[in-house]
């Protein structure tokens, strides 16, 4: 489908279609565009109990928990609405819920959050949903689960009925279904009548079974690893071989899903996104050793449909979901990430560059642990599909990714006095911002040889435009036993060419550049997003 989203930035200034790097000011722009995002599915509340643990019990070898503390945050759809609400979209929240204590929590969270909750149908009959860990010493000892059962044929024909008015005026929607039961029946014949035929709406899918929901023909489907299994038919195996398999699949998923786009996203290892057109673009998480936290995929799709929502690129858009999601894993219980959080996290990228000697000390401790570095190096002044591209290539062919930028001072001996545009501490944050960069470092010297010495790296890469037999380093770096790598050459892509439009551009440009990978399209009657 063609929906026209809404542009943010515009090519005079050099807009987010082609300067994809994520930075702090991104989120506020974003939330300032308050895009009106439905979310309709399983609503739930969570809750996360800690005490101490003293003795068994005395009817079974089992130990007694003294609950200390008890905290509950909206589960399930619910906690995709309040992380849409918390980075800045106006968000009305769809669902079925009981007429009880877990209800009245859920409803208070929600609506202090901005969660526009009249479209939550409350019955009587029903028990809301609520999953609760029980946690000592911080480490999860039970969840409990006390579930909404069969779900009366009333209550799913009041909400279905409420679906119409529901997608007046909005600009996505996002279903969430958790296979709780609150999407089957009228609900469900009734979004596969209608949502296909709004094709101004952004159309994301969240779906324990994705396939189910082939019929809307949604822009994003959003399967985790066991989801896309599932979709498949087949054991993904452990790890990060799963990627090399989601990706020898991508034909088969897109199909099963029905979808433009399929992001399958895989914890530890990140996502993918599989695209009808275009380039796959893979994304990586920085995870914690030891973790509690929860639905994180949940502030991953919300982050993903906000940015969408408002146009940013395709793989910009799953960039920064990934940072969201990264925001939230690093967190205990069922938390949000909010705008201010996101800028937080990209702003402090700021300042990420190492000197040789701290990065040496760095990989150093890497290596101990079996990781292969590879390392690649550029002025990477206005980034563009190229270079994300380039850099994703790299990062796949080992295990942690050094970039090595350019100084301001070698950039302009390279390119001359009007280079670089962005200075050394805005493109090494930007660099540092994406998920598939694990350090950035800056070199002044000719060459990145007294670099390559000092850190060694298994790989050096370089792009599709040079050879080994042109490169200097080559030499250095097959003489300690490393191996240079030449990744695809990337058409059609440079920065030269995205400054020269740039200054030569006096009015926004809303044209279908990039269309296969960045997802633009022409903008709204509504302002766009400066």
């Amino acid at each position: 489908m063609t929906r026209p989203y809404p542009q943010v930035g515009d090519a005079h200034r050099g807009g987010l279609a082609d300067q994809r790097g994520l930075t702090g000011w991104l989120p506020r722009r974003l939330a300032a565009a308050e895009p009106r995002i439905t979310v309709i599915g399983d609503v739930m509340l969570d809750g996360w109990w800690s005490g101490t643990i003293e003795r068994l019990c005395r009817e079974a070898p089992a130990p007694v928990v003294e609950i200390g503390d008890r905290k509950f945050s909206p589960g399930g759809a619910a906690n995709t609405a309040i992380n849409l609400a918390a980075l800045g979209a106006k968000v009305q929240l769809a669902g079925l819920s009981g007429h009880d204590d877990a209800s009245a929590e859920l409803f208070r969270q929600l609506r202090n959050a901005g969660v526009d909750v009249t479209r939550v149908h409350q019955d009587v009959g029903l028990t809301t949903t609520t999953k609760t860990r029980i946690s000592s010493g911080g480490q999860v000892l039970l969840r409990v689960d006390d579930v909404q059962g069969e779900i009366p044929a009333e209550a799913q024909e009041i909400l279905a009925e409420s679906i119409p008015q529901l997608l007046e005026d909005q600009e996505a929607v996002v279903v969430c279904d958790y296979g709780a039961g609150a999407l089957s029946g009228a609900v469900r014949s009734t979004l596969l009548d209608l949502l296909p035929a709004r094709s101004e709406l952004l159309l994301v899918v969240d779906a324990h079974q994705p396939h189910a929901w082939a019929g809307l023909k949604p822009d994003l489907a959003t399967p985790n690893a066991e989801e896309a299994a599932g979709m498949l038919g087949v054991k993904l195996p452990a790890g990060s071989a799963r990627a090399a398999v989601v990706v020898d699949h991508h034909k088969e998923l897109l199909e099963a899903a029905g979808a433009e786009a399929v992001v399958v996203t895989l914890d530890r290892e990140g996502t993918v996104l599989l695209p009808k057109s275009g380039g796959i673009h893979r994304t990586w998480a920085r995870p914690v050793k030891e973790a509690q936290a929860s639905g994180a995929g949940d502030t991953f799709v919300a982050a993903l449909t906000l940015a969408r929502a408002a146009s940013l690129p395709l793989t910009t858009s799953v960039d920064f979901a990934q940072a969201a999601a990264d925001v939230a894993v690093h967190r205990s219980g069922t938390s949000v990430c909010s705008t201010a959080d996101l800028s937080r996290h990209l702003e402090g990228f700021t300042g990420a560059a190492l000197d040789a000697d701290e990065l040496a000390r760095q990989l150093s401790r890497h290596r101990e642990e079996g990781r292969r570095v590879v390392l690649t190096n550029g002025c990477f002044d206005v980034l563009h599909r190229g270079h994300t591209r380039y850099l994703n290539q790299a990062k796949q062919l080992g295990d942690i990714l050094v970039v090595a930028l350019n100084s301001d001072d070698s950039v302009r001996r390279l390119k001359g006095p009007e280079r670089p545009i962005n200075t050394i501490t805005d493109r090494a944050a930007v660099i540092a911002a994406l998920s598939c960069v694990d350090y950035v470092t800056v070199f002044d010297t000719p060459t990145p040889i007294p670099l390559l010495q000092r850190i060694r790296p298994e790989i050096y890469a370089k792009g599709g435009d040079y050879s080994p037999e042109m490169l200097a380093e080559t030499a250095v770096v097959e003489r300690y036993g490393g191996r240079v790598a030449i990744l695809d050459y990337v058409p059609e892509q440079s920065t030269t060419a995205v400054v020269d439009r740039i200054r030569n551009s006096h009015t926004p440009s809303h044209g279908k550049s990039d269309a296969a990978t960045s997802g633009t399209h022409p903008a709204r009657t509504r302002p766009t997003v400066q």
